[in-house]
């Protein structure tokens, strides 16, 4: 049985979505504020997190970035904000999905399975099949880089946008390639959002992000990343 957690703090949007989830057959952990959430991470490991923003103690956005400086659990940032620079920051800080309240109870379901199926996945492929371009190797079934020796830990997103530039290696691929491989493995895919992942890989394995060596800007047409 996978493990859910519900962070928020209004206890009964918390009861509405536990309660839904629960008759899918998940177990549900609640947490009602940040802090409580970071201990039930620490103490539980869930396998996904549906994480509200507008929180005492930790909001949604902090709680994120403690997150993700030691774990890459799959979360859903579930919230009422719904600005464009409010959905941005949150993937900028590593969530893996937005969803905005209101919202049906089926489409947080899709997201849901959506999420744990990548996870599912790893333990299914090949344990042999692996794609390599230069120093750079990454693992199809733990969904791990090594670069230079070294092991670079990937959200889901980035996976899938580096596995696309390593299959295509020394050719662009376009945005909308990549948003279309985004949007069937279940995540947003705007071309902001791109920008933002694009921007957290080369912080992980550019010597100098800013001026990439690996991963080249093809202006007019996408992202290359250099055979």
């Amino acid at each position: 049985m996978r493990t859910i957690l519900i962070v928020d703090d209004k206890p009964g949007v918390r009861q509405l979505i536990g309660d839904y989830l629960s008759e899918q057959g998940y177990q549900i952990l609640e947490a009602a504020n940040g802090a409580e959430a970071l201990d039930l991470v620490e103490q539980k490991r869930p396998d996904l997190i549906l994480l509200d923003v507008m929180m005492p103690k930790l909001d949604g956005y902090q709680v994120m970035a403690k997150l993700r400086k030691h774990s890459n659990i799959p979360t859903i940032m579930v919230t009422a904000k719904r600005q464009e620079a409010d959905i941005v920051k949150g993937f900028e800080l590593g969530a893996d999905d937005y969803i905005v309240k209101p919202f049906l109870m089926r489409e947080l379901l899709m997201r849901v399975r959506a999420r744990l199926k990548q996870t599912d996945t790893q333990t299914q492929a090949d344990p042999t099949q692996r794609l390599d371009v230069g120093r750079m190797s990454l693992d199809l079934q733990t969904r791990t880089l090594t670069l230079n020796a070294k092991s670079v830990d990937l959200t889901e997103v980035e996976y899938h946008i580096l596995e696309m530039l390593m299959r295509n290696a020394g050719t662009a691929v376009s945005r909308a390639a990549l948003s279309i491989t985004l949007i069937e493995n279940g995540f947003i895919g705007s071309e902001n959002t791109i920008k933002i992942h694009i921007y957290h890989l080369r912080q992980k394995i550019e010597p100098t992000p800013a001026r990439p060596s690996y991963i080249e800007t093809v202006f007019g047409r996408g992202y290359r990343l250099k055979a």
